[in-house]
């Protein structure tokens, strides 16, 4: 999700409490089926082999997979359910915030820390990488990007998972965070920040903006969720994987995936073109949405999610690729 701050503002910073989701579970299992559909057979041997050592593998998704699935949906239904432990554990009491601003601002070499399985952190700032802008006028000069933070974290990811020495534990443990941050990327809102007189922290990526439904009795919900949410909320895995089925999925190039700097910039561009729109104007809300904004936002969060599954089984085929073959 995204989040940005002064960092000096460190009273600000306190306040920062509201949950880090990206796409919900929907979207995030749909970018995975995407992409495994799109993975040739010895890339999937390989994910499927790594995935296999995460603490959830058999405590939790065995029993989320339909009985009467096949091996073949299992294994990926099994991937699109490692694509949602990232913001799973930030549930789970087992792990832990860390950081300040309610684990979502890093601080000290905890923030950097990879070291697998046995890290019980949740790292929640590595789910986002804020950019700045304003439409009042507000001045943006002293803020800044801090990090570890997604685009810091997706380049860490893909080296390990395509390195020859690294211990297949940490291979995994950054598998399942690359499958995750691929996605939360691919959600505008997870690039930006608005700065204005009546956020001049910034919104947090639209979680301080109070934002509703067209549909909605009253009006409470947040602009952040709504774009997680827009293409729905079920929590099932099949419905999720037919979706998938049904998107019109682009080709994408190997020097699409040398560096997810360019699609957070995307990400940062179509947030300032396509969110921060009417009726999101300036002001501190509550703003409702019209039929034409939400119309608009459906198809631009499947455009996304199709990409991001689509970057992501490019991504991953390139990083095992080096692994697969070595000598």
């Amino acid at each position: 999700m995204s989040r940005r701050f002064k960092v000096s503002s460190l009273i600000a910073l306190a306040s920062l409490s509201q949950p880090l989701l990206a796409w919900n579970d929907f979207g995030h299992m749909v970018v995975a089926s995407v992409a495994y559909r799109n993975l040739d057979s010895q890339t999937r041997a390989s994910v499927n082999k790594l995935l296999a050592l995460n603490p959830y593998y058999k405590t939790k998704w065995a029993a989320m997979i339909p009985a009467s699935a096949s091996s073949t949906d299992r294994k990926r239904f099994l991937f699109m359910l490692a694509a949602t432990w990232a913001d799973a554990i930030k549930g789970d009491p087992d792990y832990h915030d860390d950081g300040a601003g309610g684990g979502n601002l890093p601080t000290g070499p905890e923030s950097s820390r990879n070291t697998g399985y046995d890290d019980f952190n949740r790292h929640k700032y590595w789910h986002f990488v804020d950019q700045p802008f304003s439409q009042d006028g507000t001045d943006i000069s002293g803020f800044a990007v801090p990090a570890p933070n997604a685009e810091t974290q997706i380049a860490v990811f893909s080296a390990i998972v395509r390195s020859r020495t690294a211990s297949n534990d940490l291979r995994s443990y950054d598998l399942v965070w690359l499958l995750h941050l691929v996605g939360d990327v691919h959600q505008p809102l997870h690039c930006v920040t608005r700065v204005s007189s009546d956020h001049p922290q910034g919104d947090a990526g639209g979680n301080d903006e109070t934002f509703c439904d067209v549909q909605a009795a009253t009006c409470t919900g947040k602009l952040h969720a709504f774009w997680d949410d827009i293409l729905g909320t079920s929590d099932d895995i099949r419905s999720a994987d037919e979706f998938a089925a049904e998107l019109d999925v682009p080709s994408v190039s190997r020097s699409d995936v040398a560096n997810a700097k360019s699609w957070i910039q995307e990400g940062f561009t179509l947030a300032k073109a396509k969110v921060y729109v009417d009726p999101v104007v300036n002001g501190d809300g509550p703003f409702r949405a019209t039929a034409e904004y939400t119309g608009a936002a459906r198809k631009l969060a499947r455009q996304q999610i199709a990409l991001a599954g689509a970057r992501l089984a490019e991504l991953l085929r390139e990083d095992l690729k080096a692994v697969q073959e070595a000598p």
